[in-house]
């Protein structure tokens, strides 16, 4: 039988990183000693006052259809907090609830983009954008970062890439897998091409709230930029909430009215009982994403002496977020087979960053979600493979 070109469009080679999560999954299932550290997947609970909000939503009844952009208190509640955070002015009518910052990636590619057209990215980039932008028939053109800098974004290159083609620019910020976030001059030099050639930036800011030093600038806070910015924003990992599925598009009133027909036919209207536990996540927005942001900061300085001064191994110290990127280049192996190694040899899970593009060939990516003491023994089980490694 026959199947639409879109099965290979979303079918990109990232997806094949995921293959040791499944695996581990599977071995922890049948009760071998395994440590998680291959998803972004908090380890904490959702705090119990959401929790609670969602249950007495469903106890009164709450399991009916709802608008489909979203409750307006909601919105409402999600306006005020971007409002407070970037000082751009932002009413209800400029946020659209969507179902996780996924779904919001997805749904901003098709109200955007038409096939043939380019999106710049600047690498590392997660590995679901790939093939979230060309679900569109877009499709994603990559600028490469290196190493030997951070990582640091090469606006230049941004900036060369552009061709008659090109309709937006998605960023990550702060990214995933580097935890790097952008300095002011690099989002001036960003936003200064968006202008130039009239493009439109996706702004993934889903960790915003988890940057460990100084204050995260939402793009759309830059001049011009918020009639021609998406903000993706979501309570996942700030909230410990992914299974909640539920976040947030902020951008322009005509693009909302897009995605909110585009939701009509996509998912009609997300659960009233999520929709009022996502309220009071984002009434207590700054307590709880502050107590996770120090929780992430101290596993940062956790993996910083667990794994200094090991043979062949670098961290690359994060901005923010809750994954640390590990050069394992000095190893001898690459980094699909250390991943792999590691992983037979005992039990811990990290994910091949070469998932995130050709720039992060020879990395492998931690996700610190465990609570310390698993932590701290995953970083003993990574030094011990890595010093028993031929020299």
């Amino acid at each position: 039988m026959r199947f639409s070109s879109l099965v290979d469009r979303i079918d990109a080679p990232g997806g094949a990183a995921w293959h040791i999560h499944h695996e581990a999954r599977m071995a922890e299932a049948r009760g071998e000693d395994v440590i998680l550290l291959s998803v972004g997947d908090p380890d904490f609970d959702t705090p119990a006052p959401i929790v609670e909000s969602a249950v007495a939503a469903l106890r009164s009844g709450d399991t009916h259809y709802t608008p489909i952009a979203g409750r307006q208190a909601l919105r409402q509640a999600v306006a005020d907090l971007q409002h407070r955070r970037s000082g751009v002015p932002t009413a209800a009518a400029n946020v659209m609830m969507v179902a996780g910052a996924q779904n919001g990636l997805f749904s901003t590619a098709l109200c955007l983009l038409d096939p043939g057209d380019e999106v710049l990215v600047m690498e590392p980039i997660y590995a679901t954008y790939e093939a979230t932008m060309a679900a569109s028939g877009a499709r994603i053109v990559r600028v490469a970062a290196s190493p030997d800098d951070g990582f640091r974004p090469d606006v230049a290159a941004l900036a060369g890439a552009v061709t008659p083609r090109t309709r937006a620019i998605l960023l990550a910020n702060p990214n995933n897998p580097t935890g790097i976030v952008l300095t002011e001059a690099e989002m001036a030099a960003v936003a200064d091409v968006a202008r130039r050639h009239d493009l439109w930036v996706v702004a993934d800011e889903v960790y915003e709230s988890l940057v460990f030093a100084g204050r995260h600038r939402p793009f759309r806070a830059l001049p011009g930029m918020a009639e021609r910015s998406v903000t993706i924003g979501s309570l996942s990992k700030s909230h410990a909430m992914t299974g909640w599925r539920i976040g947030w598009a902020v951008g322009p009133e005509a693009l909302i009215d897009h995605m909110d027909r585009l939701g009509l036919n996509m998912l009609y209207g997300l659960p009233g009982f999520i929709q009022e536990a996502a309220l009071t996540a984002v009434r207590l927005h700054d307590e709880t994403s502050g107590t996770m942001r120090d929780a992430y900061a101290a596993r940062v300085a956790l993996a910083a002496r667990g794994l200094s001064g090991l043979p062949g191994i670098a961290m690359l110290r994060p901005d923010a977020g809750m994954f640390a990127l590990l050069d394992v280049r000095g190893t001898g192996l690459s980094s699909t087979d250390f991943a792999w190694g590691l992983f037979r040899a005992t039990g811990v899970s990290l994910v091949d960053a070469v998932a995130f593009g050709p720039a992060t060939a020879g990395f492998v990516r931690v996700a610190l979600a465990a609570p310390e003491a698993r932590l701290a023994e995953a970083f003993r089980r990574i030094a011990g493979y890595a010093r028993s490694l031929p020299a």
